[in-house]
């Protein structure tokens, strides 16, 4: 496989309008339940979408360093080169934590770029120098070996197995090597921690073994159809340890969390793969591709709009505007106050200033596109 998969691009650009829409209601205290996380155990939509970037970044890795390996391409170079661009996303994600107050004495270190930049770099030597099987074994190795900690290594004071905010041994361990550099909101404990990042790289490596299958000589109905059954697999698997091991829990990035996003992942991009790139239709494959180039121009410069779209938020709210009686207002609030105005669901304002907010990043995305404009880390 050389050309450039249609159906892998629409699935990046519909996460990463996933992404955008849950991350920017006008109104965190109204909101849809499925777009807003779990509050612990179980998972909502709002659950799936970083899962789903893990996976797509192993297919990526799979389909890229396949091509360059078969070109004759250096394997040191490329580790070299992977192991930079994880840096620059490392530091994009803390730029990002820093700004706009530079509070560096509590400045969170972790984040969704930084786990993102840390799987990358740990996933790099595993795709370009194992075969499907090692990949393989590495993915059941690190999950067991996760789950085993988080179950049976004590945490001084409450003990072992204790799966509850901030009382794991990953947050224990986080706390240790990290202090009041976690995450704001919980300040003991942190969903991007460095423990947790282990099963999130499993749900990367996951991803690599769906991008291997793609290169491999099978027709690509038949790739369709493992894809989903592989993916039918994983949604019970996860389940079954959710009922007998560990919860679904993405905080704890549970093994059966892992698991079970993993198999929607995979379901996902079998729909997306059927209808862009396999439906034997040539109507039908014009028309999924009329109606997924949105997703398409979105995902083509992801990355961007991903860290643009944090900026933006948070400046936001960190703009503010005296008002006559002396108080300061947030640009944000006022922005969304006519549309909290409309005589509709407080639910349902705060989604139109998410689908608006979507509309504008959409802009920009379309934008860059239309004047080829790709920023690639």
């Amino acid at each position: 496989m050389t050309a450039r998969l249609g159906s892998l691009d629409a699935f990046r650009g519909f996460t990463i309008a996933a992404m955008v829409l849950v991350n920017n209601p006008g109104d965190w205290s109204h909101l849809y339940a499925q777009l807003e996380h779990a509050h612990w155990n179980g998972w909502t939509f709002t659950d799936t979408i970083f899962p789903f970037f893990l996976f797509i970044g192993g297919v990526s890795m799979a389909l890229s360093l396949g091509r360059l390996a078969a070109a004759g391409a250096n394997k040191t170079q490329l580790l070299r080169k992977l192991a930079l661009r994880a840096l620059l996303i490392f530091l994009i994600g803390f730029a990002l934590n820093v700004v706009p107050y530079f509070n560096f004495p509590h400045v969170r270190v972790l984040g969704v770029l930084q786990r993102i930049a840390i799987c990358t770099l740990l996933a790099a030597p595993i795709v370009l120098y194992c075969s499907w099987r090692q990949q393989l074994a590495w993915i059941a190795g690190l999950l067991a070996l996760y789950s085993a900690a988080m179950l049976w290594l004590p945490v001084p004071g409450i003990g072992a197995g204790v799966l509850e905010p901030g009382q794991d041994i990953g947050a224990y361990l986080d706390r240790m090597l990290f202090g009041p550099h976690l995450w704001v909101q919980s300040k003991s404990w942190d969903p991007e921690g460095l423990v947790s990042t282990v099963p999130a790289l499993c749900s990367q490596l996951i991803g690599v073994l769906a991008g291997r299958w793609l290169l491999a000589s099978a027709p690509r109905s038949e790739q369709t159809v493992w894809m989903l059954l592989a993916g039918l697999l994983l949604l019970a698997l996860g389940s079954i340890l959710d009922a007998i091991l560990m919860p679904i829990n993405k905080s704890l990035w549970s093994s059966s969390f892992c698991l079970f996003m993993s198999g929607w992942a995979l379901i996902a991009f079998a729909a997306f793969y059927w209808l862009l790139d396999v439906n034997p239709s040539a109507a039908v494959r014009e028309a999924a591709a009329r109606w997924c180039r949105p997703f398409v121009i979105y995902g083509m410069n992801a990355l961007f709009i991903f860290a643009l779209s944090g900026l933006i938020a948070k400046m936001l709210g960190f703009i503010k505007f005296s008002q006559p009686d002396g108080t300061k207002v947030a640009l944000g609030k006022l922005l969304y106050a006519p549309i909290r105005a409309i005589p509709i669901a407080p639910v349902n304002t705060s989604l139109l200033y998410a689908l608006l907010f979507n509309a504008f990043m959409f802009s920009i995305a379309w934008f860059m596109w239309r004047k080829k404009w790709y920023v690639k880390v």
